[in-house]
């Protein structure tokens, strides 16, 4: 099945095939254009054909050469339009992690009540600067992006303070599996981990741990964060997406509420923090 932006970027596709057929001087073939562009002629059929996503480069150029240059500016709102949704992690860590940390720090700013969920590592909002800086570390290697790793950390940790916040309040759940990966050196974790029951309490912050052993009425897979009732945020493996469509949105919530019928929390929590802790023996 299609989806929303896959619709938005074959609606881009046929207005680019528009631009091309009302060229001032004359209709372009597919052919032409790409030799005045200097492209090979598949690339035109692609982003004609909704197939790939052009850039603003790309946009700029075909307005130019088929001698409409004042249609560039409603083509890279229709790209932005639908790309403000699918943040591909190319395009936004080609700066780095850095600013990537700060976008995020402001959607934060602005909520009132998160609700949050990771499967298999602990999340952002609290991480130690060790941890962060492995999991930096490991995702830029990972994305080949700019080593920014402590500019990074000081602007993950900076976020950290609105975990103390007057109004806010942080619904995190995590699995069981986040308190033992290995994702970076154990002594890092043990710290981590310290760092985690010590949460455990604040007025601000719900801490949920679903256990191993805990019932379960559906998978607990990847992560999400529902900012209020307004925006989700997803990650995967090449994108972040953002989701604001109402529907969408209760969806997630119903998904993070059927997921807390399954977790622990106060005592019961820290239990399961201090046995991932004995664990690691340092």
């Amino acid at each position: 099945m299609a989806t929303d932006y896959q619709h938005a970027r074959e609606a881009l596709g046929v207005r680019l095939r528009e631009l091309r057929m009302t060229a001032p001087g004359g209709r372009l073939t597919g052919t032409r254009l790409a030799e005045v562009l200097g492209w090979p002629q598949p690339k035109i059929s692609k982003l004609e054909n909704g197939k790939q996503t052009a850039t603003p480069e790309d946009l700029k150029a075909w307005a130019e050469a088929t001698g409409q240059p004042q249609a560039y500016s409603e083509l890279l709102a229709r790209l932005r339009g639908f790309e403000s949704h699918i943040r591909s992690w190319r395009r936004q860590l080609a700066a780095g992690h850095q600013p990537v940390q700060q976008t995020i720090a402001a959607e934060y700013e602005r909520s009132a009540v998160v609700h949050g969920f990771e499967s298999v590592t602990v999340p952002g909002i609290l991480q130690t600067a060790d941890y962060a800086r492995h999991v930096f570390t490991r995702y830029a290697e990972l994305q080949r992006s700019p080593r920014d790793t402590d500019e990074a950390v000081r602007a993950r940790l900076r976020r950290q303070e609105l975990l103390y916040g007057r109004g806010k309040r942080f619904n995190i759940l995590i699995g069981e599996a986040a308190l033992r990966s290995l994702i970076c050196p154990p002594a890092v974790l043990a710290a981590q981990l310290d760092r985690l029951a010590g949460l455990v309490g604040l007025d601000t912050v719900a801490l949920g741990v679903i256990p191993f052993t805990a019932s379960l009425k559906i998978p607990p897979v990847g992560g999400f964060w529902v900012h209020d009732e307004r925006l989700v945020m997803v990650e995967n493996w090449h994108a972040e997406l953002w989701i604001d469509d109402a529907d969408s949105i209760a969806l997630y919530l119903r998904t993070w509420s059927t997921l807390r019928e399954s977790a622990v929390y106060g005592p019961d929590a820290q239990r399961l923090i201090s046995s991932a802790r004995r664990t690691l023996s340092v």
